[in-house]
C-alpha cells in the first residue's frame, strides 16, 4: 500500500487472520485447533476473537507477557513468563522426546494461569532445550484454551510442532524450538 499504515485500506495481520478464519467458517469448515505464533498468541484481542467463535487455539507467547499464577494456596502473584520460568523447580519440567525430521529433546512445564482481559484460567507451557532455566539457550512459551484436563506437556509440543509456517523468517530469533 502506497501510504503504509496510514492507508485507509490498511489492515493489521490479526484483522486479516480473523477475516480468513471467518471465511473458512462461512464455507463450513471448523478447525480442530488454530495454531499461531507469538505475534498472534500474545495479542489478547485476537485470542478473544477466536474464543468468541468457539475456536480452540495453541499459540506462542512473548517472554515478557504477564500472567497471574497461584504458586501457593491463597497467594496469587503476577509476573512475567520468564520470571515465572526461573522460579519453577527442575521437577516441574518433564523431558519430552520430539520425533521430528531431527529428533529433539525438550523440557516442558505446564501451569494454569490467568491473563488480563481473558475470563478464567488458561494453560501455559514453558518449553526449554535444557533441563534447567539457567542451562537453556532456547525457551518458548505457549498458551491454550483447551481444557486443562486434556493439556499435557506432550500434547503441547507435539501439536505445536505440526504448525504450518505461512511466512518465512530468516532470523534465528523467529524460529521456535521445533524447527
Amino acid at each position: 500500500m502506497p501510504e503504509g499504515k496510514q492507508d485507509p485500506e490498511f489492515e493489521k495481520k490479526t484483522e486479516l487472520a480473523i477475516k480468513l478464519i471467518d471465511l473458512t467458517l462461512k464455507r463450513g469448515y471448523k478447525p480442530g485447533i488454530v495454531i499461531v505464533d507469538a505475534g498472534y498468541g500474545n495479542n489478547t484481542s485476537f485470542l478473544l476473537e477466536l474464543e468468541n467463535r468457539q475456536l480452540k487455539y495453541l499459540g506462542g507467547l512473548a517472554k515478557n507477557r504477564k500472567v497471574t499464577v497461584n504458586q501457593q494456596p491463597n497467594n496469587k502473584q503476577t509476573l512475567r513468563l520468564d520470571e515465572l520460568a526461573q522460579t519453577l523447580p527442575q521437577e516441574a519440567f518433564r523431558e519430552i522426546q520430539l520425533n521430528l525430521d531431527k529428533p529433539r529433546i525438550v523440557w516442558v512445564a505446564t501451569l494454569e494461569v490467568e491473563i488480563s482481559r481473558l475470563q478464567g484460567k488458561r494453560s501455559i507451557a514453558i518449553v526449554m532445550n535444557a533441563a534447567t532455566f539457567s542451562q537453556a539457550t532456547d525457551i518458548d512459551y505457549f498458551i491454550t484454551n483447551i481444557s486443562s484436563s486434556l493439556v499435557t506437556a506432550e500434547w503441547i509440543v507435539n501439536t505445536y510442532s505440526q504448525r504450518n509456517w505461512v511466512t518465512h523468517c530468516p532470523l534465528k530469533s523467529c524460529q521456535p524450538l521445533f524447527c
